[in-house]
């Protein structure tokens, strides 16, 4: 199964790829050079597909509990100023995906939607302390009866180019349903009130919709 953001562009590899191996089998008379250039051509769609796969998810939603967003490997829990929304202390939890990961982004918590907000930026290496701040990005708050307002971050890497993002302001969201899409490298920072309790480590591997990264204490 794969995600809808993706459509347009595995179609458009398909006809692109269709085309090189016309021209390589016609013009390409050398038959290992011609069968290793099929081969890195294949390998090349496979991962496009990998990249936009969207596994089924099964979330129990459980209103005192915070999920893992997206798939990826924790890199950052550290104690940080959010400036841009609360603008007081809060604990980031930060997961980074590789480009084989599942880029789907997936509600943490279920609630009301109060902020989202795009930010252009510039395309910084996706654990580059100044990521967070500097690069394209957009910025969530859901609130939540149980837990208040939690916020999290869609946040482009070096190469990702578009963030899609599915939380419209005064929108009820369900926990682990889909709030949007990372195309090719990012990260995505979840900030939580300081008095909760952190169920991840630092290099743990996450699954989006899945992993519980906190809860209410």
């Amino acid at each position: 199964m794969f995600h809808k953001e993706g459509y347009k562009i595995i179609l458009g590899t398909m006809v692109i790829l269709t085309v090189l191996f016309l021209v390589i089998d016609r013009f390409i008379t050398i038959d290992w050079l011609n069968k290793l250039l099929m081969i890195v051509l294949l390998i090349i769609f496979i991962l496009i597909l990998q990249f936009f796969r969207n596994p089924r998810r099964t979330t129990v939603e459980n209103l005192d509990q915070i999920i893992a967003p997206v798939d990826g490997k924790v890199v950052a829990i550290e104690e940080v100023e959010e400036t841009e929304y609360f603008k007081d202390k809060r604990r980031q939890i930060s997961i980074f995906m590789s480009p084989l990961n599942v880029h789907v982004t997936r509600y943490p918590v279920s609630g009301k939607v109060n902020f989202s907000k795009y930010h252009p930026g510039k395309y910084l290496v996706a654990w580059h302390p100044k990521s967070s701040e500097e690069n394209e990005r957009t910025t969530i708050v859901v609130e939540n009866k149980n837990l208040g307002e939690i916020l999290y971050r869609q946040i482009a890497g070096a190469l990702a180019r578009r963030i899609v993002n599915y939380a419209k302001e005064g929108k009820e969201v369900i926990q682990g349903s889909d709030a949007g899409f990372i195309k090719f490298g990012s990260r995505v920072d979840i900030f939580l009130p300081l008095h909760m309790k952190v169920h991840v480590s630092l290099n743990q591997k996450a699954k989006g919709g899945i992993t519980v990264i906190a809860e209410k204490t």
